[in-house]
């Protein structure tokens, strides 16, 4: 696994894969099977590397390389490692992505579960996740 902080934006390959630094440690099966899709593994904390920095360093990477899947996975309620999952819509807005196959998992009891991108934004939106429920 590379820090992506510290990882060349040139030394990538056409897969990677980011997760969230604590998730080998507290999912190792689930760490085990990310890496049969790929060892191209990169580790950040978004709890002491601002979300801004990530995506900015994840761009400079995917406009280097031809990145041709991008995966993203967190341990299920941590509130830092859900930003992970934010970094495709602003990655979005900032580079054309057609070709960039891009998952979103998330680690339960050392099992990934995939995520929609409806998910995710509705994630974003407590107000709308609140007239979702019922009381």
């Amino acid at each position: 696994m590379k820090d992506l902080m510290k990882t060349n934006c040139y030394d990538i390959e056409d897969a990677m894969i980011i997760v969230g630094s604590c998730f080998p440690r507290m999912q190792p099966f689930a760490y085990e099977e990310l890496k049969k899709i790929s060892d191209n593994i990169y580790d950040v904390c978004l709890e002491s590397t601002h979300l801004n920095m990530a995506i900015t360093k994840i761009v400079g990477m995917l406009c280097r390389v031809n990145v041709r899947k991008l995966i993203f996975a967190s341990v299920d309620k941590s509130p830092h490692c859900v930003q992970l999952h934010y970094i495709e819509s602003e990655i979005r807005k900032a580079m054309a992505l057609k070709d960039l196959e891009i998952t979103h998992y998330v680690a339960v009891d050392n099992k990934l579960i995939s995520i929609d991108e409806k998910t995710i934004k509705m994630s974003k939106s407590l107000s709308e996740l609140q007239s979702n429920i019922e009381i």
